[in-house]
């Protein structure tokens, strides 16, 4: 098989150095890749969030199947396109990555599935959420509801750092991502992910995995974009 990935960061090498061992694997083409990809896989300059030029560059090269690693891509509705051209396709549709790249949509999800969450509320505006955050105290969190590359979500253990955070998103700091954000119950504990793999009908678990996104050791300082370990 000829095999695209799309994407360019850890996440999309582990993806191709594991693709790369499969025996069914002719070609391996990873878009845009890095460095450390292209070690050992061919790497091709596409813009990712380009259905139509991933589709006509599909064509020209015989792919079989491709593999959509970034949540942006996925949330601009390529898979969507790749599906419609008739490509084998592994990512969810723009409707099903809504929730990943809306929170606010996600815990709409959850409160009309009877899953529990933290409480929260949705602003559209500064002065609201200040007045929420005044309220109901610190520590809280704070979050930006749209795709913000990991580093949309500020827990806020003073007044201050609330309200500097909501700024921060509605003052355009993470662009088009903060124009809406979700502030959340604060809850003490460890973060921990059960992933698994669906077709819609069936489900299939691969395992578990934690995050420690704080920049510091002993998880101190803001969130970053990678998940430490």
């Amino acid at each position: 098989m000829n095999i695209l990935i799309l994407g360019s960061g850890g996440r999309e090498h582990a993806l191709a150095w594991a693709v790369k061992q499969n025996p069914k694997t002719d070609r391996l083409i990873v878009a845009p890749g890095n460095a450390g990809i292209a070690m050992l896989a061919e790497c091709a300059d596409i813009d990712i969030l380009d259905g139509a030029a991933v589709v006509g560059f599909c064509e020209a090269n015989a792919i079989d199947f491709v593999i959509v690693g970034p949540e942006a891509p996925l949330a601009a509705g390529v898979a969507d396109a790749y599906r419609s051209a008739g490509l084998l396709t592994f990512g969810p549709s723009a409707a099903a990555a809504r929730l990943e790249a809306s929170k606010a949509f996600t815990k709409d999800i959850c409160d009309a599935c009877n899953a529990p969450t933290a409480a929260w509320a949705r602003f559209t505006d500064a002065a609201s959420a200040n007045d929420y955050v005044r309220a109901h105290g610190t520590p809280i969190v704070v979050k930006a509801d749209g795709l913000a590359a990991g580093k949309g979500v500020v827990v806020a253990m003073t007044d201050t750092e609330a309200l500097a955070a909501i700024d921060d998103m509605f003052g355009g700091s993470l662009g088009a991502a903060g124009a809406e954000v979700v502030i959340e119950e604060f809850m003490a504990g460890e973060e921990a992910s059960f992933f698994i793999l669906t077709d819609g009908t069936h489900a299939l678990p691969i395992g578990t995995a934690q995050d420690h996104k704080r920049v510091g050791d002993g998880d101190t300082g803001p969130n970053t974009g990678g998940m430490g370990a």
